[in-house]
């Protein structure tokens, strides 16, 4: 199947919303899923956006999305792309949409000089560690995320 990878537009925000919850579904995390449309529409689609989209069609239909941003590595003195959301509807998994978007993103990675493009993946989701793997990533087994969100975070504002 031919997939086409093209940028998003604030047109396709509803698309952009409805694949974040089919994902957050996909990672048995939909009740943590508080992003609206107009949440989406401000921080991805205003003049500095926080974010970027790319949307894979198969056939003119909406296959996946990939949702990246750009970080900065100080041991690299270079810039790097973060893959924030992976994600290819079940009728297309199989057929190169997933690749063709992690593709995607390593080709604008290299155009803009970044010196590495990282993403992180859940523990359980073996599937999804086989294909990274089959395409060259190494799974960094001794490196965790830490995070601070809702009251954790806004008690230092």
């Amino acid at each position: 199947m031919p997939c086409l990878i093209r940028s998003a537009t604030a047109a396709d925000v509803p698309l952009i919303l409805g694949f974040i919850r089919a994902l957050a579904t996909y990672e048995k995390l939909l009740p943590e899923v508080v992003a609206t449309e107009e949440s989406l529409r401000r921080t991805l689609f205003s003049a500095a956006p926080a974010a970027q989209v790319v949307i894979a069609e198969v056939d003119g239909r909406p296959a996946g999305f990939a949702l990246y941003f750009f970080n900065y590595s100080t041991f690299l003195a270079q810039p790097g792309l973060y893959l924030e959301d992976l994600f290819v509807q079940p009728e297309f998994r199989g057929h190169g949409t997933g690749k063709a978007l992690l593709l995607h993103l390593a080709k604008i990675a290299n155009a803009r000089g970044c010196g590495r493009m990282e993403w992180s993946v859940l523990d359980w989701n073996e599937p999804a560690k086989g294909f990274y793997r089959k395409l060259g990533a190494r799974l960094l087994e001794d490196w965790r995320i830490c995070r601070l969100t809702g009251a954790a975070l806004t008690q230092y504002a």
